[in-house]
């Protein structure tokens, strides 16, 4: 795996997610809260069966799809 990290993405937590993230960090030994929440992507990832190489689109990890009007829900959602 290529570890060049050339994005840079900007997350809000709430307090408790936050919590939850640096819990995991320090039970897991962690060195900084972005490892960690690389570690935590990669087991959402897994566990969703997704394969996340480049040049996947977010519409294939099946949350949302795209429609002819635009981004859709995806089945596994909640429809109001």
């Amino acid at each position: 795996m290529n570890d060049l990290r050339a994005e840079r993405l900007q997350v809000m937590l709430s307090p408790e997610e936050l919590a939850a993230v640096d819990d995991f960090r320090f039970k897991h030994r962690m060195p900084t809260r972005a490892a960690t929440v690389r570690e935590l992507l990669k087991f959402g990832l897994a566990a969703a069966d997704v394969d996340a190489v480049a040049g996947v689109k977010s519409s294939s990890f099946g949350v949302f799809g795209r429609g002819p009007d635009g981004h859709t829900q995806g089945e596994s959602g909640n429809e109001d």
